[in-house]
Order: C-alpha cells, then structure tokens, then sequence
C-alpha cells in the first residue's frame, strides 16, 4: 500500500493511494460473493454460477465498481491518517486505475484546514449593550405566562377563526391523483401561524367542526418536487376539532398560583429581576458574538469550499434532527415550507463559514496564548456531565478514552479563549 500527496490551490489536495493487485483481485472475488446469489444463468443453480465463467463471458468490469468501494472503505481512513494532513471535508474519489492484474489506483481530493493569520484580537471595541428593564417588558413576560396559563377550550357554537388551533384530517390531490407527502390524520393547525403553503389556513376559517370541504392551492414554481412545482392542487379537509385559549385574570390569585409571591406586585419584581438577569446573559453574548466578528474581519484566512460545504452537510443533519423532535420530516418541512434541499443549503452559507472562521481564530488563539484546560477543570466539566446525564462520575471515565479526552480539554481552551478576549474587549 502507498500513497502520494498533491497539494492544489486554496487549501485543496489530492491523495493518490494505491492498492496492491492481489487486494484488488480480491476485493473482486468479495464483490462477486456478495452477488453470486442475484445472478442467474442458464444451466446454472442460482448463486452456483463460478466467478471464471461469469468473468469470461461477461468480463472482470462487472465487478469493477463494487471492487473499488471495497478497496476504497478498507484503505482511505488508514491512509488519510498517514498522510497526518488535517482533513476537513469528505473526499471527492475519482478512478485513476482499475484492471484486473494491476494495482488498484484512485485518487482523494480533499480539503485541508486552512492556516490562519492572526490580527488583532486584544482589547478590541464593541458596542456596550443596553440592559435596562423597561416596565413594557415586564408587562409582555407576564402575557406570556399568562398564555402559558390559559385554558384551552372546545369550540362547538361557532366556526373556526384565525389563532385557533384546528384538529384536521387532509389528502392533497392533483389532477386527482393522491400525491406522496401530502396526507395527514388528526394533525395540530394554529390557523394563521402560516405553516403550510399558499392559502390553505385561510380556508379553513369559517368552517366548523364535522365539515368536510375542498381547499384549493398552488404550488410555487420553484417547488422542489418537479411533478408538483407549479401545479395546482386540492386538498379533501375534514375539520375534526376546534379549539380556543381563555386567559386567566391577572391579578393577587394569578400570581399566587403561578410563582411562590402572594401578590401580582411581588411577582412583577421577581419577573423584572429575572428579566434583568436574562439580559445580562445575552448582553454578554453578544458581547463574545461582537469580539469574535472583529476578530475575524482583522485575521486572514482562505477557507476552502470543501470545508464549507461539509459544514453545511453537518447543519442540515443537525437541522433534520430538531424537526425529528417535533415530529416531522426534513422532506415534510420541504414540501411544507416551498423549499428544497438544494435551496436551504445555499441559506446555510453565512452561518457555515462564520461557524468555520470562528473556530479557526479561536484555535490560533489558543495557541498563540498557550492556553490549556487543567486536570481540576476536566474533572469539574466531568462533574457536570455526570449530573445532566445522571451517570456515576467513574461510569462516565470508562466510557471517555484518551483521544475524547484530548478533544474534550481542546474544547475547553477553545471556549477559555472566548472568555480571554471578551475580557480583554472594550465596551464603548
């Protein structure tokens, strides 16, 4: 096994790895066992047709592709790893040699981490942020528990109305054809939180419970699924529930019930506190939001577009996940919202390459500073670990290797430097 280094322009390189021919010999042998048993022949008993006749009647290429995977999977790790360079993104692989009898060649293009030059990062000016509670604020934090505190009721003696929540059965059709996606079975609808396309909330006020009813939309042109893009459609909407919020009155009773304080007055302040509190928290957030934008505006760095692109792979997962919690499909918030893969990629961009320039000054920080999270700070982060997953302390240390240590005390400096020039800024 070998393999080659070439370095291209804006932090791009090419690995060029070679596998010996009896690994790719067989590797194709591999390939051949895993499809042997979806190959029928003429004469043959299914799977029993031997790997020569099929080569010579159809050649080795058949089994090329799967091959190359093969050898592909069980060298590129090992050999990214030896070659110690600092890999950021997925490779892009490309066939260079593929022949039975002779050594297996392909190529890796890859991203590398960029070097970062460091401008100024000490004592930098930012805005100070204003953290006054107003009494308007406080009023709206007590709406807002007051919402929280509201009773919801059944709607019988009236049709639905725009803020109510609407139980509802639909199947959407086009050219009525049923369509993938576009059925639903007892699903929550706030009408007028606009989450679904077009006009289809609107329709629905002024219907009651029990109705049955057709909804008519349209599709954006520039919907993600061709067959539907432009097209309008009708949805069959059966109403199944209405429901409304009574607000509780604020006053002495209110606020004895929700919180520990006898009097709304009482309550108030606690809430002003709280709100005061809140705003320091994020005042100082972004205060670090600040620092870290002019830090990056006065490094030099040339991040390339495979780290972006990676990152921005990483986001839509991380995306696709909080949906999960909610009970939807990254495609259902698709076909919901008019958007398409390819679409929220490209509005992912901005905070892609912040997340990846902040995270590159903040290492050169770390290491232009020598800093280092300590052992006693490793075993208080531990600690507050074994406490939000409910996990003995020692249970969480078997289950923690060196190399997550390792990464894990990094990550700790990197968030001490965030500390370090934040302190160091001045509000102005």
């Amino acid at each position: 096994m070998s393999f080659t280094v070439e370095k291209l322009e804006k932090n791009m390189a090419k690995l060029i790895i070679e596998v010996p021919a009896a690994d790719f010999e067989k590797a194709i042998t591999e390939a051949y066992n895993h499809r042997k048993g979806s190959i029928n022949v003429p004469g043959f008993r299914n799977g029993k047709v031997p790997q020569a006749y099929l080569e010579k009647m159809y050649g080795a290429e058949m089994f090329y592709e799967d091959a190359a995977n093969i050898c592909i999977q069980n060298t590129y790790p090992d050999e990214a790893e030896k070659s110690e360079l600092e890999i950021v993104s997925k490779p892009d692989i490309d066939a260079i040699q593929m022949e039975k009898g002779k050594n297996f060649i392909y190529s890796a293009k890859i991203a590398l981490k960029p070097e970062v030059t460091l401008g100024e990062y000490k004592g930098l000016e930012v805005e100070k942020a204003d953290i006054t509670v107003t009494d308007e604020e406080v009023a709206n934090e007590l709406e807002n528990i007051r919402k929280q505190n509201a009773r919801t009721i059944p709607v019988e003696d009236r049709a639905a109305a725009l803020e109510d929540e609407v139980i509802i059965d639909f199947e959407g059709f086009i050219d009525e054809v049923a369509f993938e996606g576009g059925k639903g079975e007892g699903y929550s609808l706030v009408l007028g939180s606009h989450s679904f396309i077009d006009t289809f909330e609107d329709q629905i006020v002024g219907k009651n419970v029990g109705e049955e009813f057709d909804v008519n939309v349209n599709f954006p042109e520039e919907y993600q699924a061709p067959e539907l893009a432009g097209k309008p459609a009708v949805f069959k909407v059966k109403v199944n529930e209405i429901k409304t919020t009574e607000l509780p009155t604020l006053d002495d009773e209110f606020a004895d019930e929700v919180s520990e304080f006898d009097t709304l007055e009482a309550y108030k302040e606690d809430l002003k506190s709280n709100l005061a509190d809140k705003k320091a928290k994020e005042a100082l957030s972004i205060k670090e939001n600040a620092v870290i934008d002019k830090i990056i505006e006065n490094a030099t760095m040339d991040v390339p577009e495979g780290m972006i692109e990676h990152t921005k792979e990483q986001m839509v997962d991380e995306f696709a996940q909080r949906m999960s919690y909610q009970g939807l499909s990254i495609e259902q918030y698709f076909q919901f919202t008019g958007m398409d893969r390819e679409k929220f990629m490209v509005t992912l961009t901005p905070e892609a390459e912040r997340r990846i320039k902040s995270r590159l000054v903040l290492e050169a920080i770390v290491k232009a500073e020598n800093i280092e999270a300590s052992e006693e700070e490793f075993e208080q982060e531990l600690n507050k670990m074994s406490a939000q997953y409910q996990m003995e302390i020692e249970k969480l240390k078997e289950l923690i290797g060196e190399s997550e240590k390792k990464a894990m005390k990094f990550d700790m400096a990197v968030q001490k430097a965030v500390d370090f020039v934040t302190a160091q800024a001045k509000e102005v």
